[in-house]
């Protein structure tokens, strides 16, 4: 048994709902910060599930979500694919259970907002796994563009490249997945662009879209896009380009970087070396730099942890959370574009 921090009356019992290698990672993070005590577990695969409980006391394997709501939880992490977060969301929400879930929230914009108009009229603490925000040094980011430092931001320029593309056969279906590597990468490109500049609202959209290098139109074809570049023009007058990928050769196994560019000076975070976890945030001065934060961190499940504690001080429905809707409704507006 994995030694996690003793179950206390004030910790809120959660069940688990999907545990693959990210639903696994959550849940660690969760215990191991002592927010939250694992109630349930759920999965698909009985084996799957069977194993990852097998590492926690007291911790029950269970079929499906209405066995994880019949035993009387206070939340529920949903890890499982895009087509059923909105729905599982939902019925948990309407059921009087907070929910935290993997991104994208739904497939859509107006799925998006079924989900969090469930939360407001249950009035149920609802997140998001917009991870990319929790990395060390972007809140330092966003307050030096909050506070001008960097002057009037004109610019931004964001990247996700993958040289992979994902294992499970459900991302390449339209229908489940929403999209390709847009609605799995670029949606933290478009979070992180609309967060770190104070949610300035989208003016106009212009994209391309591709899948094997050819030209993809939107959602129509069936397919999903391996390649998406956007160009947004923001309410404040900032230029935000966007590009994201996979199985991109880019001569390492990722290229991730989120820039920002003021009359005053700059700010980025980058991954390191290629990494998928290890990233530098700078402020740049002219020719200059300035370390803000650097690895090693382990951020990958801060926004989770946060969630967790703030359901355990009591933490109904957070206003907080609509920013997902003008994430998802620019996603919608690039495929459209």
């Amino acid at each position: 048994m994995i030694a996690y921090p003793s179950a206390s009356p004030a910790r809120p019992r959660l069940g688990f709902l999907g545990v693959g290698w990210i639903g696994r990672h959550r849940l660690r993070a969760i215990l191991e910060s002592g927010a939250a005590t694992a109630a349930a577990l759920a999965d698909p695969s009985a084996a799957a599930a069977r194993e990852a409980a097998s590492a926690l006391d007291g911790c029950l394997v269970v079929p499906d979500l209405d066995a994880l709501l019949d035993l009387g939880v206070d939340g529920v992490v949903i890890a499982t694919p895009s087509a059923l977060h909105a729905e599982q969301a939902v019925r948990a929400l309407r059921r009087g259970v907070a929910v935290f879930c993997q991104k994208p929230l739904a497939r859509t914009a107006p799925e998006a907002r079924r989900v969090v108009e469930a939360a407001r009229a249950a009035d149920r603490l609802l997140g998001v796994d917009l991870s990319y925000r929790h990395v060390a040094g972007m809140d330092q980011v966003r307050a030096l563009v909050a506070e001008g430092a960097l002057g009037e931001v004109y610019a931004a320029h964001l990247s996700f490249h993958n040289a992979y593309g994902p294992d499970k056969p459900w991302f390449y279906d339209a229908r489940l997945s929403g999209g390709g590597c847009l609605v799995d990468l670029g949606i933290h490109l478009v979070d992180l662009a609309l967060w770190t500049l104070g949610e300035p609202g989208v003016d106009t959209v212009s994209a391309t879209l591709r899948s094997g290098g050819k030209r993809l139109r939107g959602r129509e074809s069936g397919l999903v896009e391996d390649y998406a570049a956007a160009q947004l023009e923001l309410g404040n007058g900032t230029a935000v380009q966007l590009s994201c990928s996979w199985r991109l050769s880019a001569g390492q196994d990722c290229a991730i970087e989120a820039a920002f560019y003021g009359t005053k000076g700059g700010a980025a975070l980058r991954n390191v070396h290629g990494s998928f976890y290890d990233f530098l945030v700078e402020r740049f001065h002219g020719t200059r730099r300035e370390l803000l934060a650097g690895p090693p961190d382990a951020w990958g499940g801060r926004a989770a942890v946060a969630w967790a504690r703030a359901l355990a001080a009591g933490g109904r429905y957070d206003p907080a959370v609509e920013s997902i809707l003008d994430v998802q409704a620019t996603l919608d507006r690039i495929y459209e574009a």
